[in-house]
């Protein structure tokens, strides 16, 4: 059997307006079975999650793997689309219960599985540790929106040179191409997904999981441009039109600004928008079967000499923008440091392999599931 394939996006993210939750979006909630995994730092939630993912995958299943924006190697959820089930995370700052306890959603708590003694050895660090990754994150979101207004200043310079009337003839255009022949589903209601491709992370800005989600496409359109151009604007008009038309999107938000859309993916005519400035590029060589159908630059719509105006201006934004960044990322680096180290109190204390037990319990009842869902087919 073939393994299935695997695809990697963030449910949440760490933004300028703190931390930025679609976990709505992870699945539906009338699913087949929602596991909601609760413990503290350490316990084994992620390696848990994971485990099941790759043996899903090994049988051949397609799996979301939802990473955690705070720790891009850990996760935040697993999700098996073809049977509708998901596992997740459902402790802070993602806190999750369940919605129909019992009917659809249940609790796996593998607090159940560590030496209450040994956890409790340890309160006072743990409870400093706490306060400081808490106090990090302040500091890290504080620094993310003093970069929100320096960059509100460097697109207001931008913005006031753009021809217009060329950038929306443009975006009409692109519009005719991505839905050309496609007829309006008025009678069928569009879904939307939202999610982050992208993530601020303690390793800066991540961005490896773009081709994972371009695998089945086959028509790509780019829009490129400095900020301040329009690029955020056309991608919500295609969002909107897609929906309009009857057409489901997965739509993925920028990990800086989440009311800013940075790609659009509409599986059903196989075609993909996105923000093609860097550093959302992706390998095209590894992935033959996507073709860039259009590329539309709307730096071709700038008035240079008006720009050119506010050349000083522009040049300290994006030192400043940059440099606010920057601290905010060194900060949330800071709080994964202090989060490994609350790990540690942790570990010493838990029963791994009556973890690994309850882990092979769930394998089984999703593999009972998938059978369910499978033979109803």
């Amino acid at each position: 059997m073939p393994r299935g394939k695997l695809k990697k996006v963030f449910p949440g993210g760490n933004t300028y307006m703190g931390f930025y939750s679609f976990y709505d979006f992870i699945i539906e909630p009338d699913a087949t079975r929602i596991f909601i995994v609760k413990g503290g730092p350490g316990v084994g939630k992620s390696t848990f999650m994971r485990k099941i993912g790759e043996a899903m995958l090994e049988r051949g299943f397609d799996v979301e793997f939802h990473c955690c924006s705070s720790d891009n190697e850990s996760l935040d959820g697993v999700v098996i689309p073809k049977i509708r089930v998901a596992i997740i995370d459902g402790t802070a700052p993602h806190i999750v219960d369940p919605k129909n306890p019992g009917a659809v959603d249940e609790i796996i708590h593998l607090g159940d599985y560590w030496d209450e003694g040994k956890v409790r050895a340890s309160k006072e660090e743990v409870l400093q540790d706490n306060q400081r990754i808490s106090r990090l994150y302040r500091i890290a979101y504080s620094a993310l929106k003093e970069a929100k207004v320096i960059r509100d200043e460097w697109e207001s310079y931008v913005t006031e040179s753009m021809l217009w009337p060329r950038v929306y003839q443009a975006k009409a255009e692109l519009l005719e191409a991505i839905f050309a022949g496609v007829r309006s589903r008025y009678n069928q209601p569009a879904r939307e997904r939202h999610l982050f491709a992208t993530a601020l992370t303690p390793r800066g800005l991540v961005t490896g999981n773009l081709e994972t989600l371009l695998q089945d496409g086959q028509r790509l359109y780019t829009v490129a441009g400095d900020p301040g151009s329009g690029v955020p604007g056309i991608l919500a008009t295609v969002a909107r039109v897609a929906n309009e038309k009857g057409l489901n999107t997965e739509v993925y938000h920028c990990p800086f600004d989440p009311n800013n859309i940075d790609m659009v993916i509409i599986p059903e005519i196989q075609a993909a928008v996105m923000n093609w400035q860097p550093p959302h590029a992706i390998d095209l060589q590894a992935m033959p079967n996507l073709q860039v159908a259009m590329a539309l630059d709307l730096n071709r719509f700038i008035d240079r000499e008006h720009l050119n105006l506010y050349g000083n201006e522009i040049a300290s934004a994006v030192v400043r923008y940059q440099a606010a960044l920057d601290r905010a990322i060194a900060h949330i680096r800071e709080a994964k440091i202090t989060h490994d180290h609350m790990e540690g109190y942790y570990i010493p204390a838990m029963n791994f392999e009556a973890i690994d037990y309850k882990r092979e319990e769930i394998l089984q009842r999703i593999l009972g599931y998938a059978a369910e869902v499978l033979g109803q087919a």
